[in-house]
C-alpha cells in the first residue's frame, strides 16, 4: 500500500506467480471484510494459488460478531463463501472460532455452531474466550464462566472434527499431488509426510528421499485421525 504505485494483493499474486520454478502459493488468514472479487478471480484463474483459505468467522452470531466489532455478519460471511465456492467449488476453508465471547448466550452458541456445520469447514479452531487487560471485551458485563466456555469449546471440537472427516473421507480414491515436507515414524514403520493443495496432511510408505518433491499419489484411507495414508 506504501508502494509509489500501490497494487493490490490480487495484483501481486499474480506477479509471484510470474515466478518460474515456482510451483505453490499459499497464503494464510485473509480477513472477510478484506477478501476482495478481485483475489476469488486471480485464484480460479492460477495454475499455482492453493486452493486453500483460511477466513476467520469467530463466531456464527450476527450479534456476537457486532459484540467483537468484527464488522460483517453471518449473512454477509455466507455470501462471501457463496462466491468463493461458485469459482472455486473444491475450495478448502479453514476458519477460527471463539467460544464464551462475553454475552454469548446458549442460544447464540448453538445458531453459531449450527452456522459452521452449514458452512461445512474443512477444518476448525476452536479458541476458549479469554480476559485481556485492557481491552473492550475485558470490561463487558455478563462474563462466561470457565466451564461453560469448557463445554461449549468441547462440543464445537466434536463438532469440528466431524466437518474434518467428512471433508477428508470424501478424498478417498482420488489422486492428488503432495509437497513431501519430512519423514516420521508410526508404528515403527516410516512414512514421507507432506501437505495436498487443499492443506489434507497425506503420509506414504517410501524409502526414497522425497522431501521437497511434489508427488502425484492416490489416497487410500486414514491413518491417523490427522493424516491420511496415500500411494504413489
Amino acid at each position: 500500500k506504501n508502494l509509489e504505485h500501490p497494487i493490490t494483493f490480487a495484483q501481486l499474486l499474480k506477479e509471484i506467480e510470474k515466478i518460474e520454478g515456482l510451483k505453490r502459493i499459499r497464503f494464510m488468514t485473509s480477513h472477510p471484510k478484506d477478501l476482495s472479487d478481485e483475489l476469488i478471480e486471480v485464484m480460479a484463474e492460477s495454475k499455482k494459488i492453493c486452493p486453500h483459505l483460511h477466513l476467520p468467522l469467530q463466531s456464527g452470531n450476527s450479534r456476537v460478531l457486532k459484540e467483537m466489532n468484527r464488522r460483517y455478519t453471518k449473512e454477509s460471511y455466507l455470501a462471501l463463501v457463496d462466491r468463493i465456492r461458485e469459482k472455486l467449488p473444491d475450495i478448502s476453508l479453514t476458519t477460527d472460532i471463539i467460544v464464551g465471547f462475553p454475552g454469548e448466550t446458549e442460544e447464540d452458541y448453538i445458531s453459531s455452531r449450527e452456522f459452521v456445520k452449514k458452512v461445512k469447514f474443512a477444518e476448525l479452531h476452536v479458541f476458549k474466550y479469554s480476559k485481556r487487560d485492557g481491552t473492550v471485551a475485558a470490561k463487558m458485563p455478563n462474563q462466561i464462566d470457565e466451564k461453560i466456555k469448557t463445554l461449549r469449546s468441547e462440543d464445537l471440537i466434536k463438532t469440528g472434527e466431524e466437518l474434518t472427516k467428512e471433508f477428508r473421507q470424501a478424498k478417498i480414491g482420488q489422486d492428488t499431488t503432495v509437497l513431501f515436507e519430512e519423514k516420521i515414524l508410526l508404528d515403527n514403520k516410516e512414512y514421507w509426510v507432506g501437505h495436498t493443495v487443499d492443506y489434507i496432511k497425506i503420509a506414504v510408505p517410501e524409502k526414497e528421499n522425497l522431501e521437497g518433491q511434489i508427488r502425484k499419489v492416490n489416497v487410500k484411507d486414514f491413518l491417523t485421525n490427522e493424516i491420511m495414508l496415500a500411494t504413489m
